[in-house]
């Protein structure tokens, strides 16, 4: 009995250290909540990588295609308060007085989005964005987007009800992201470079005063949350640093 308690402790342990067990962790659940879904409307693909309109590519969370519409999930397995709204380039996790930079969960899942549409460009298809965190987090953002605990996650997908496609339609949908999956040894690791090496090229213009968005130059600006940087060419371009 004591033997397995301290496994259990060691088991423990090892989970609150370990980020990218976290992580794996997080995703099962999410996993495991999406596998509840009616699967007559509904077909679910997790751990999806396809080609970017950057020529690199992007890996998505999970895509699930129903009568409904697509619904691109972007899923984070954070804890604190995580601070945010919907135009700043990043958001905050606090965790007491500690405070960390996160990348804006909704740009990133923008980019799966448009990555997505990139793929059916004869079709205007009705895909909706949704980032869920885990339980661990205690949401503190401004948007209007969904952005929504994992417990929600399903009853989120559910408020979408109106029939937009037809079963052939979804199998032709999954049938194309399927096949533009972008499979192989080393890949994820090759999607982790490229996503390092865009964010350095951004770190690096925005240091500079440079909008990694158009180009332009970036001016200081005063909003209702105070000051921040934005893009001269507003309203054209909406980039914004904070």
């Amino acid at each position: 009995m004591i033997y397995l308690f301290a496994v259990i402790l060691l088991i423990l342990f090892i989970i609150t250290k370990s980020p990218k067990l976290k992580g794996i962790i997080g995703e099962k659940s999410v996993v495991h909540k999406l596998n509840k879904l009616d699967k007559s409307k509904y077909i679910t693909i997790h751990d999806l990588t396809i080609p970017s309109a950057s020529g690199r590519t992007t890996q998505i969370d999970h895509v699930v295609v129903s009568i409904y519409g697509v619904f691109v999930i972007e899923t984070k397995n954070y804890r604190g308060w995580i601070v945010g709204d919907d135009r700043s380039e990043y958001w905050t996790q606090v965790i007491f007085k500690r405070k960390e930079k996160l990348f804006n969960p909704l740009r990133q899942n923008y980019g799966h989005i448009q990555a997505i549409s990139a793929l059916f460009p004869k079709n205007n298809l009705p895909i909706y964005g949704i980032v869920s965190f885990s339980g661990r987090a205690d949401l503190k953002v401004k948007t209007s987007q969904d952005v929504v605990y994992a417990s929600k996650l399903v009853r989120t997908i559910g408020k979408y009800n109106e029939v937009l496609l037809n079963m052939e339609q979804v199998e032709q949908i999954v049938e194309v992201l399927k096949t533009r999956r972008v499979v192989g040894k080393g890949i994820n690791k090759e999607h982790i470079r490229a996503i390092k090496e865009v964010a350095a090229t951004k770190q690096t213009m925005v240091k500079n005063n440079v909008c990694p968005k158009c180009g332009n130059e970036l001016i200081e600006r005063s909003g209702k949350y105070g000051k921040f940087r934005g893009c001269r060419a507003y309203p054209k371009c909406r980039y914004v640093f904070k």
